[in-house]
């Protein structure tokens, strides 16, 4: 639960742009505030040095603070508090209208960061699904964020991995601490996460995922680099990192998987009731209670069901809904492809048919590049799709990862469609790289994150599927339908799970009765929103917000009303709460009506 509420409260995920904008005025109108702001900011960056490498920033590339120590969550605490004591000495109401909105974003922030710290999150420093242990091998592997370009790039890695066995001991050390306190994982996911240490524990160096960087060694590099960098490499895999997740590997098999908890959910561990209502108010945005989400989710789930039933019809099929899943899931002409560069050139044909669609209803588009790529091999077995942003200097792509453990098992009517709408474009490639290449806004937004807001926006786009020119095909229009009934299913089961005593296997089923989703994967989700509370509510919650708003626009504006214009309007400030963002959108469409 480290990564539960962190992940959360990194939603203004302070992560550094590039050294080359360091320097750069945003466009406040008051001098003071901006000074205060962009302070937070670069302070923050020296907490946070991973953030700042994953943003593109390269100052703190050699450091690897020990995040889930005591002193470090004392020096955390004292710096929001004093931010947050900065903050209320201006009066809100004479700042501009952006700076209003930077103000209400950082109050919130500041305010949400300080409630963490009463329940003890650091006593489960990691999950199956993140923490520093999967990161770690993506920086180190040499295709991820961190850099390996120059001979300082590689002794940058080198300081990181030498703080690492640090950080390995105190995770020990806090999960002890949380199952003396009743904080643990339940067991389920334990059993997840020892394979994912045990995997990276190697014999010879040269087969460690980490060796991948002296596998591409510059051929600029001189030979007594290149020789002094092998030697630094293999010392380091065999006497720091390989200790390490065996150490955490060996710990959390033989001590911590015999006493983790059998519950499922997040109310059954220390102030879990309260943690819960605290991490719904964060991925929301919102002051919806966990009731009224969960009464959404039924009725969404019903709702998507009728359409679901039109395209049963549709096709012709025979029987019931379920017969219809199991149909979709069982039949081998939706399983076509041989080989993972097969399904990679489908996601490809996507982009290429939505392309001449796209500037109709985007004025503004990315300046950064986008690829897709296939999910690494060390993480593809636990990892959803997922977009891994571009960096704010435009130096390394936005990315698009497919798992892909057998190709010939990847199913056509999965929602691949849908799927790219939401994870590449227009979904999170263009909501986070506009955000980012806005040079105009305040650096805490322009790296900012909101749940409710990015992940609403991309769940958004795969409504807006047949306006693109696809969901032609009846198949994947039902891959949509199933990917947004799956939205709507989070909203029961995330619930249901955490404070209604559902189990994690009456949680599974309850997902395969009302989506084509096979075991495996409703085990991998279920999984996900055990380990990271209310993330999951984020998504429908912000998307029925944005439609809300569409509609409301669509009807005060009548043939004043731009869609381009309103999603240029929608992404131009960035991810922010939705009610700041409805107050926003609301002048702008008073704005258009004049």
């Amino acid at each position: 639960m480290k990564n539960i509420l962190l992940s959360a409260l990194l939603m203004a995920s302070v992560m550094a742009c590039n050294t080359n904008n360091s320097g750069r005025e945003n466009a406040s109108g008051n001098a003071d505030f901006a000074k205060t702001v962009d302070d937070y900011y670069e302070e923050r960056l020296k907490l946070f040095p991973l953030e700042a490498t994953m943003q593109g920033d390269n100052w703190y590339n050699d450091l690897l603070p020990n995040s889930i120590s005591q002193d470090f969550l004392n020096q955390t605490k004292a710096f929001y508090s004093s931010n947050l004591e900065k903050l209320k000495t201006f009066d809100r109401a004479k700042l501009s209208d952006q700076d209003q909105i930077s103000y209400d974003i950082l109050k919130r922030e500041l305010e949400l960061q300080l409630e963490q710290f009463k329940f003890h999150l650091e006593y489960v420093p990691f999950s199956q699904f993140e923490g520093l242990t999967l990161t770690f091998g993506q920086l180190g592997s040499g295709a991820g964020a961190q850099p390996f370009k120059t001979v300082k790039d590689y002794d940058d890695w080198l300081k990181r991995v030498s703080a690492f066995r640090v950080w390995g001991d105190t995770a020990v050390a806090n999960f002890r601490k949380g199952l003396a306190t009743g904080m643990t994982w339940p067991k389920s996911l334990v059993v997840k996460m020892i394979p994912q240490m045990t995997d990276l524990v190697v014999s010879d160096p040269a087969k460690s995922l980490f060796y991948g960087p002296i596998n591409t060694l510059p051929k600029t590099f001189s030979e007594a680099d290149k020789n002094r960098l092998t030697a630094a490499y293999r010392k380091a895999i065999l006497e720091e990192i390989v200790p390490t997740y065996r150490k955490l590997g060996e710990f959390l098999e033989d001590e911590y998987l015999p006493k983790a908890r059998t519950t499922s959910g997040v109310d059954a561990v220390p102030q879990g009731a309260e943690l819960y209502q605290e991490l719904v108010k964060t991925w929301t945005t919102t002051d919806k209670t966990p009731e009224e989400i969960y009464q959404t989710g039924l009725k969404e789930v019903a709702r998507i069901r009728g359409e679901m039933e039109k395209v049963k019809t549709q096709v012709g099929f025979r029987g019931s809904l379920d017969d219809f899943f199991t149909h979709l899931k069982t039949d081998p002409k939706f399983y076509p492809y041989k080989q993972p560069k097969d399904v990679l050139a489908a996601f490809n044909t996507i982009l290429a048919r939505i392309e001449p669609n796209l500037k109709k209803m985007f004025t503004k588009t990315p300046k950064s590049k986008f690829e897709i790529r296939q999910t690494e091999k060390f993480r593809e077995a636990s990892a959803s799709a997922e977009y891994n942003q571009a960096s704010a200097d435009g130096s390394r792509p936005g990315i698009f990862y497919v798992p892909i453990p057998e190709a010939t098992k990847f199913n056509v009517t999965s929602g691949m469609e849908s799927l790219f709408l939401h994870e590449a474009i227009p979904g999170h490639h263009y909501q986070i790289s506009l955000q980012q290449e806005n040079a105009d806004l305040p650096k805490f937004r322009r790296f900012a994150w909101y749940g409710a807001y990015g992940e609403g926006w991309a769940l958004y786009c795969e409504s807006l599927g047949k306006e693109l020119g696809i969901y032609t095909d009846p198949y994947q229009y039902m891959g949509a339908l199933s990917d947004e009934i799956h939205r709507a299913i989070r909203l029961v089961v995330d619930v249901a799970i955490h404070t209604k005593h559902m189990t994690r296997e009456e949680a599974i089923r309850y997902m395969m009765a009302n989506e084509p989703i096979a075991e495996q994967g409703a085990v991998a989700e279920i999984e996900r929103y055990m380990a990271i509370p209310a993330q999951a509510l984020s998504y429908k919650i912000g998307a029925l917000k944005i439609r809300e708003l569409r509609a409301k626009y669509e009807k005060q504006l009548g043939d004043q009303f731009n869609l381009a214009a309103f999603h240029d309007e929608f992404l131009k400030d960035g991810c922010m709460p939705l009610d700041v963002l409805e107050h926003k959108m609301d002048a702008w469409a008073n704005r258009q009506g004049k």
